[in-house]
């Protein structure tokens, strides 16, 4: 078998076969997660063609079940095409709250194997259980195995895994073994794994890249692999060279188990573009829920702001203001992004996308709190906690804010839509 080019010193080398196999790398990704959870929570949407999302227009797809997807319907996909697309599909609103506390549930069960964690977002983490192979005298798909069971009996959900010495590989093996599936390349077999693969297997690889590859003849990993490097950095520069390491299976990064998220925030598309001030001032305050939530249930708090807006232009401004204090409470955010707002003076054309974001996260033990002598504060923070304990229970939207209420009606009769939490 041809090899590659000898790496210059900027290169990763290749990983002896002997130190791969003393690594088990497991990538689990959860199947819909958002989706699998709604059908959890409603048995009745089993088997059914499901779409996790606001059903206006401009929102768009954030999970479909694997029913929606034969209609070609994914994630990020506009709503108005996927409902083209299927026109009987159920589309459930999102319950983030919910979501969280299941993704907490599932790192704890990936916690009992190894503390070797690294998640990448909710529902999908990297797992080194190579300990827990020496530990458990268990191969490390066998520990994948145990996983799974463990995800479905606990969480009532399903997983696919992939496995592998490296972290790329095994992210690329779950990828390829969904839905519920386990999928496991050997070190000895990850040249010959990767090289029957379309090239945009490969991470980094997206529709521009494989158009150039396509002009060069490149279609699969095999034929990147044999590409001479002058040709590659000619036509991609550095990431060509990157791109070729990966494809001899060149991936000596560890699982990194701290991995802090750096900010949470929510956005919404409006459903026609929006000038009253009432109107954005309406969606701040639900979005400021939204975020409070997700920052205090993951027991952190935001040191800075950060305001959205797009224009019915498409062109995106964003503005910040850092706090004297780092906060968890939907109405330091709501007050602080209504000032931005305010700041920006009049604006040049209607709004067609309004976010809100908390930066620069801490964790909420450790952080310092707002001191006041009114009480209205504590009672603000009293029923916070009080909705995110109903939210638990019962799902997001059962009870809100009366004047969040009140504004989304209003709102809803000046853009033509109905009103939602």
């Amino acid at each position: 078998m041809e090899t590659p080019d000898v790496p210059r010193p900027d290169e990763p080398r290749r990983e002896p076969l002997d130190a791969q196999r003393r690594r088990g790398i497991l990538h689990v990704d959860m199947d819909a997660f958002f989706v699998a959870v709604e059908q959890r929570e409603r048995p009745e949407l089993r088997g059914r063609r499901v779409i996790v999302g606001f059903p206006a227009e401009r929102s768009v797809v954030l999970s479909a079940s694997y029913e929606a997807r034969a209609f070609g319907i994914r994630s990020a996909m506009p709503m108005l095409i996927a409902l083209r697309r299927c026109p009987d599909a159920i589309v459930v609103e999102p319950r983030h709250h919910l979501y969280y506390e299941v993704s907490k549930e599932l790192m704890k069960v990936f916690g009992d194997f190894t503390d070797l964690v690294e998640p990448l977002s909710v529902d999908e983490a990297f797992l080194d259980v190579s300990g827990a192979v020496r530990r458990l005298g268990a191969a490390p798909e066998e520990i994948a195995a145990q996983i799974k069971a463990r995800i479905r009996a606990d969480l009532g959900i399903t997983a696919s895994v992939g496995v592998a010495g490296t972290k790329f590989v095994a992210k690329i093996a779950s990828a390829r073994s969904k839905p519920d599936g386990l999928l496991v390349v050997r070190p000895e077999d990850t040249v010959a794994f990767l090289h029957a693969l379309p090239v945009g297997a490969l991470w980094g690889i997206g529709g521009k890249t494989q158009e150039v590859l396509a002009r060069l003849g490149i279609h699969t990993i095999a034929d990147l692999a044999h590409t001479p490097d002058s040709t590659l950095k000619r036509s991609l520069g550095a990431p060509g060279l990157h791109a070729k390491g990966l494809s001899w299976g060149l991936d000596e990064r560890a699982v990194t188990p701290v991995r802090e998220e750096k900010s949470i925030g929510a956005e919404e598309t409006f459903a026609a573009d929006v000038t009253d001030d009432a109107a954005l001032h309406a969606e701040l305050l639900r979005l400021a829920h939204r975020v409070a939530g997700r920052l205090r249930a993951q027991g952190v708090a935001a040191a800075t702001v950060v305001l959205k807006l797009r224009y019915s232009d498409f062109s995106t401004l964003s503005r910040s203001h850092t706090l004297t204090v780092p906060t968890d409470s939907a109405q330091h955010l709501y007050s602080a992004a209504r000032q931005l707002l305010a700041a920006l003076g009049g604006r040049p054309m209607p709004v067609r996308l309004i976010g809100l974001r908390g930066e620069r996260l801490e964790r909420a033990a450790g952080a310092p709190r707002q001191l006041s002598l009114d009480r209205i504060e504590d009672n603000w923070r009293t029923a916070e906690e009080t909705l995110d304990r109903v939210s638990e229970k019962f799902g997001a939207g059962m009870i809100r804010p009366a004047r969040l209420l009140a504004e989304r009606r209003a709102a809803g009769h000046r853009d033509g839509r109905p009103p939602r939490g």
